[in-house]
């Protein structure tokens, strides 16, 4: 199992290749704040348009940040993971989030040759309460596929 960053992708590499290849990403502000010791660590800085009645961080705003935090351990294998795609998430919504930041940290619990299961948990900047916990599937690349 992997259990630290063994590609050495920095968190400056990271929020380049999303800029570049998921604009969507940089649309949603997420920025990586470490990827190291097996763990991803990416904030999802507030914005209002994410509010839903409740007064709550709406639920497509949390998986977006939990899946993009799953995709960050998947570059941390591998080493070009581009293809690497969600084959399945399950999402378990804990706590409504306070409006605010959200922080994601998300690991790996099994890393195989085709696909790579891990874990997310989202929480609050506000109180840190856990807000979600996500389990994701990953088809990873064949080696030596480049994007």
């Amino acid at each position: 199992m992997a259990t630290g960053n063994e590609t050495g992708i920095s968190t400056g590499d990271f929020d380049r290749i999303m800029a570049q290849k998921v604009p969507f990403v940089g649309d949603m502000g997420i920025v990586t704040e470490s990827l190291e010791g097996g763990i991803a660590r990416l904030r999802l800085p507030f914005n209002p348009r994410y509010i839903r009645p409740g007064n709550v961080v709406c639920g497509p705003a949390i998986f977006a940040l939990a899946d993009i935090a799953l995709y960050a351990v998947a570059w941390m294998v591998a080493p070009v993971a581009d293809h690497a795609v969600t084959t399945e998430a399950t999402v378990h919504f804990l706590s409504g989030a306070k409006p605010g930041d959200l922080i994601a940290e998300a690991s790996i619990l099994k890393a195989g040759k085709r696909l790579l299961i891990a874990q997310c948990d989202i929480r609050s900047a506000v109180d840190n309460a856990l807000c979600a916990h996500v389990i994701g599937t990953y088809a990873m690349p064949p080696a030596g596929k480049a994007g």
